[in-house]
């Protein structure tokens, strides 16, 4: 019990030190730190074991050429994240409780059917990835590296109960071990720094192989679940009492997103750069995590495969935890319905046997569902979109012409990469590749 008390308490002093700041009582990086939380939490969804396999496939194969493929997607993220807070902290619903509320019922009905079918293709990459590490790791195989993972993800939903700050703080914890693992792996790596700056200011798609790993970056990157989920972490965090209020945590939660995405940003092009750098020359081919893991004991080290079996372990267990609270916050908003935690991670699971059952490929699966997902991005996009331009909804607070005129334009960057990808899925010409 003193426990549970504990945890309450730091869930309450959170929530008291957030008032000071709101009051002017509480300046400087003591004002910053409390208010840091629900976009650390969306970050991780940025950091998943999809990223892992675009990234590894996108560095190995092309070098640093796709790096501004990572780059644009991260900025497009930052916007996104961003207007989803501003959506919670204004109107105190999410996402997908706004769209029941105004959108007619087949359309609800179709956005939730799109929505669910996105967050199971998210945990499939997300579970499958931290069995992979486990796997790897340990030494075991890939089903019983499922089971321990499932039991791990599970076992940290439990704490949810607790109190959001916990659940923060954890999360925040995989976020370091993660960035800690990338950092190393650069140290260790041979890096063309030049090469890779090159990389990221230049835009050049060389051939449809490196079309369909750049969708598939931009739907690692900007991910459906992250966008309904943040709007969800801000709506009952902290209440505001009038505008004024309202105005300083949209603001606090702008400077969060920034730095959370900037950091998440730097991992994945770090693991871009690390497979270009240890990969593209003579080991191109590599485009499996295993692969990639065993061939960068005789390339870098022992140590150098070990950090990133930590950090793909982390960022498999950390992200289906994500996803899982994304999963129940679309349905309950959706179509208002809740079911048992232990539930919704049973089903969200059961893709990712089927797949070990098959024998299908662990990684062209993790690649193919980062594709999906790059497809159903834009139901959420556009609703939010559409919402926090809306003067009814958002009031003083709606989009002004720049922010409208920039997310519109970004939207229009990922259907056109949806459109061009599926006529290349079905055969039609694509002018240029």
């Amino acid at each position: 019990m003193s426990e549970i008390a504990f945890d309450d308490s730091l869930t309450g002093r959170t929530d008291r030190a957030v008032r000071d700041v709101l009051e002017g009582r509480r300046h400087g990086v003591r004002a910053i730190l409390p208010l840091f939380g629900p976009a650390v939490i969306a970050s991780i969804a940025y950091m998943d074991p999809g990223n892992f396999a675009t990234n590894i496939q996108a560095g190995a194969k092309y070098g640093y050429m796709l790096l501004w493929v990572v780059l644009v997607a991260n900025l497009i993220a930052m916007l996104f994240q961003a207007l989803s807070a501003k959506l919670g902290i204004v109107t105190g619903r999410n996402l997908a409780e706004m769209c029941r509320e105004r959108y007619p019922k087949p359309v609800v009905w179709a956005m939730w059917v799109v929505s669910e079918l996105a967050a199971m293709a998210t945990d499939l990459a997300e579970f499958l990835g931290g069995a992979i590490g486990l796997s790897l790791l340990a030494g075991i195989p890939l089903i019983w590296g499922m089971a321990i993972t499932a039991v791990v993800t599970y076992g940290i939903l439990l704490f949810e109960n607790r109190g959001f700050r916990f659940m923060e703080l954890v999360i925040g914890a995989m976020v370091a071990v993660i960035g800690l693992c990338y950092l190393v792996e650069l140290f260790l790596a041979p890096v063309d720094w030049s090469t890779a700056a090159v990389g990221l200011v230049t835009p050049v798609l060389p051939d449809q192989g490196a079309l369909l790993i750049a969708v598939g970056i931009v739907g690692a990157t900007v991910m459906p679940h992250a966008v309904f989920l943040h709007s969800g972490l801000t709506q009952y965090r902290t209440l505001p009492r009038d505008d004024r209020e309202r105005g300083m945590l949209v603001r606090f939660s702008n400077r969060e997103v920034v730095l959370a995405l900037a950091v998440a940003g730097m991992v994945n092009m770090a693991m871009v750069i690390m497979a270009a750098a240890a990969f593209h020359l003579g080991h191109s081919e590599v485009a499996e995590i295993e692969t990639a893991y065993h061939t960068l004991t005789p390339l870098l080290g022992a140590a150098s495969a070990a950090v990133f079996l930590v950090s793909l372990i982390a960022s498999g267990v950390s992200s289906s935890v994500v996803g899982t609270m994304a999963g129940q916050m679309i349905m309950q908003g959706f179509v208002n319905f809740r079911i048992p935690i232990w539930l919704r991670r049973a089903v969200t699971m059961v893709p990712a046997f089927i797949v070990v059952a098959l024998n299908a490929n662990p990684t062209e699966t993790l690649v193919m569902s980062q594709v999906v997902l790059s497809i159903a991005l834009p139901v959420p996009m556009i609703a939010l979109l559409h919402f926090t331009s809306s003067r009814s909804v958002m009031g003083g607070f709606a989009n002004n012409r720049l922010i409208v005129l920039v997310a519109t334009f970004a939207t229009a960057i990922v259907l056109s990469l949806n459109f061009v990808l599926l006529g290349g899925v079905f055969g039609l010409a694509i002018p240029g590749f």
